[in-house]
């Protein structure tokens, strides 16, 4: 025993003074959705121990209200909408551009070792992809060393991992083919067969059954390589562990981007009715014990002291996005956005007001703050922090505001943008959201979303009306031009 402690001791002392950075990436949490900032029917005891002993913001935002635009921000330092990223197809190209400098490959140049586990949902590849060999560009061309993968969501085919861009567990005599347009002879159809399923889903998502659930998209093939939903956080956490400790004498960096809460929902049995709210809250849950494996192994190597935790989610969160498990019926008195208007897919504040927590007791002291930050300044941030600039050209969005992130100042951003599929600005507690005359598309309402389209300007200030419902644009005529200014300067520049 003693051995193994001073071994651990040993192994935490011999990394240099850079700490070492772990991105815990959520998929559709809500604001609302872990205990410290009010959950309601479930619990996320791993979470808020990352809160107590680290530093809990009220006021920081993914980049935007969907999953591709956010991750893509976030690892460019780039708002999404100047690349037109969108949410993507499971076959499509990769979108990160990869002569430019990405955050994982500015790591590298400080000497940290990269890794990423869990989904990407960034494309692959160069189009018309040959899942039956390595897949390039992807993760490595972008600077990560190491990834283990859901090549896009849950949701879509291809449904299989892969590890250095490679099918896990392929047999090359069955090989796979995916398609999202024209039809391809494979696994059942969804629409056809709803009597294989363990859930029903919208029209959108009634393609190939793979696992009981039909996804977005066709495939055939890959029989050995098809993945288990209900596997998927001990996959993840396994790959995710198994990183850190083969790195534990080195700095590294682990992007660990987790399906949960994303649909389909479907959690392990050991989470199953672990919350009062069926299967959305039982991935929460699952979710959490996700996150407290990672704490626990970097506890195990005594790295947990000088290990920087950024603990946050890519989108706010939805109740409904296309398969059948009751998330609204059985939400009781649970606010998944706490006291935000808003969903994923919309411009109101909880469709980018993020849970986000920063852990590291060797710097950071437990509180809380309110600062208004965006998770498009990591990168920026987080160069700094290693000693390390951007090269000229990347990050153009990213401010440094490494300070604010380690909890030295509250001062955060002048403006801070959120996209969605209309823009809003924030300034202060002034939230300005740009008009858009246009019909709400069918597949956005079916969702029960309010995305935010209105003919006129509107002006809300969130210091008295947190829920977004009373427009004050007319009596503000001198802040509206102010923030319409601002919000041209930002779209052009």
């Amino acid at each position: 025993m003693l051995i193994l402690t001073l071994t651990a001791h040993y192994i935490g002392i011999a990394q240099k003074g850079d700490p070492n950075i772990i991105i815990i990436y959520v998929d559709d949490l809500g604001y609302g959705d872990i205990g410290v900032n009010g959950a309601i029917g479930v619990k996320t005891p791993n979470v808020d121990y990352l809160a107590k002993n680290g530093l809990n913001f009220t006021d920081a935002h993914s980049s935007a209200s969907t999953c591709t635009p956010s991750r893509y921000s976030l690892l460019t330092g780039e708002y999404a909408f100047r690349n037109n990223a969108a949410i993507l197809e499971g076959d499509a190209p990769l979108i990160i551009d990869t002569n430019k400098e990405t955050l994982p490959a500015l790591l590298q140049k400080a000497g940290y070792t990269t890794g990423v586990v869990g989904k990407w949902h960034l494309g692959l590849g160069r189009g018309k992809i040959d899942w039956n060999k390595r897949v390039s560009p992807g993760p490595k061309e972008v600077g990560f060393d190491y990834s283990f993968l859901i090549p896009a969501t849950g949701d879509r085919t291809p449904c299989i991992f892969l590890e250095n861009q490679e099918v896990v567990g392929l047999d090359l005599s069955d090989p796979i083919t995916v398609s999202y347009g024209t039809r391809i002879d494979g696994y059942p159809i969804g629409r056809e067969h709803p009597e294989l399923l363990k859930m029903h889903t919208d029209p959108y998502h009634q393609g190939a059954i793979i696992n009981g659930i039909s996804r977005i998209g066709f495939m055939d093939g890959g029989k050995k390589a098809l993945w288990v939903d209900e596997d998927f956080p001990f996959v993840l956490t396994k790959k995710a562990n198994a990183f850190i400790e083969e790195n534990k004498e080195d700095k590294f960096f682990l992007y660990f981007s987790l399906h949960d809460i994303h649909q389909p929902r479907v959690a392990n049995i050991k989470f199953v009715e672990s919350s009062t709210m069926g299967p959305r809250g039982d991935v929460i849950a699952q979710m959490d014990w996700c996150v407290g494996q990672i704490t626990e192994q970097l506890k195990k190597v005594n790295l947990l002291h000088n290990t920087l935790i950024v603990f946050t989610s890519d989108n706010g969160p939805i109740l409904d996005d296309g398969y059948l498990d009751y998330a609204t019926e059985l939400l009781g008195t649970h606010k998944p956005g706490g006291p935000y208007r808003g969903t994923k897919y919309s411009v109101y504040e909880a469709g980018t007001r993020m849970p986000t927590i920063v852990h590291w007791p060797k710097k950071v002291k437990p509180g809380t703050s309110s600062a208004l930050i965006s998770q498009v300044d990591l990168y920026a941030s987080l160069a700094d922090l290693v000693n390390q600039k951007p090269v000229k050209g990347a990050a153009p969005d990213s401010k440094n505001l490494i300070n604010t992130w380690l909890g030295k100042t509250e001062k955060g951003r002048d403006f801070l943008l959120e996209e969605s599929y209309t823009f809003g600005l924030r300034m202060g507690n002034w939230k300005y959201v740009q008009p858009k005359d246009q019909q709400v598309p069918k597949w956005i309402s079916d969702k029960f979303v309010d995305p935010g389209f209105r003919k006129e300007v509107q002006l809300f200030n969130l210091d008295n009306d947190p829920s977004e419902s009373l427009n004050v644009y007319k009596e503000f005529p001198e802040i509206v031009a102010k923030m319409e200014k601002e919000m041209i300067k930002i779209l052009k520049k």
